[in-house]
């Protein structure tokens, strides 16, 4: 980990593959964590592919990005660039990182998605230093944590295929979740204008 924030690598059709061999790769200056993010659009396959580098690369961590939703739970008005700023409360989890970065366990609250009332679980996640920890989820690899990142990869996935995971995983696309489909176009447009192949 260098401090400077790391470019981001647009995965192609073999991304496990991939992911492995750019953390093989990277140099092993005299850190104990190796900090992964896994970015994507909504049902690209983020979490399958997290869970699969964390089987590959044993012992790792993933932690779920999806945990630290701030967007709130009505519809929203503002822009979709707006909206994309308030997704995902990145402060959290900066703070998370920042500790695992320093070998030292994590705890934090996760957003209750079973109440879906705006709270945060009762119950901590308490997440120990692993050789790898993988953040994933929309807005992981986002600049505000980029100097803490080893690797910042982005998964892409055509549109229909990814609608249909959505209609699959959500039941349908209501107007609640096309808000933050919404969301992640500017997003992604800035992610991606600097991006490494």
């Amino acid at each position: 980990m260098t401090g400077r924030p790391v470019p981001v690598r647009l995965l192609g059709a073999h991304p496990l593959d991939e992911l492995v061999a750019h953390i093989r790769a990277l140099p092993r200056t005299g850190r104990a964590v190796c900090l992964v993010a896994i970015d994507g659009r909504s049902g690209s396959g983020k979490s399958t592919l997290a869970q699969a580098l964390a089987d590959a690369l044993p012992p790792a961590r993933v932690i779920d990005g999806d945990d630290f939703y701030g967007g709130g739970v009505d519809l929203r008005h503002d822009t979709p660039a707006e909206r994309a700023a308030a997704c995902i409360d990145w402060r959290r989890q900066r703070e998370v990182l920042t500790a695992l970065r320093a070998g030292r366990p994590a705890t934090y609250r996760g957003f209750d998605w079973d109440a879906f009332d705006g709270s945060l679980c009762a119950t901590e996640t308490r997440v120990a230093p692993a050789p790898l920890v993988v953040l994933e989820g929309v807005y992981s690899a986002r600049a505000e944590l980029a100097d803490l990142l080893d690797l910042r990869a982005v998964l892409g996935v055509d549109d229909a295929l990814r609608e249909q995971r959505l209609r699959a995983r959500e039941g349908g696309i209501g107007p609640w979740e096309r808000q933050w489909i919404e969301a992640e176009v500017p997003y992604f447009e800035r992610l991606l204008a600097g991006v490494e192949r």
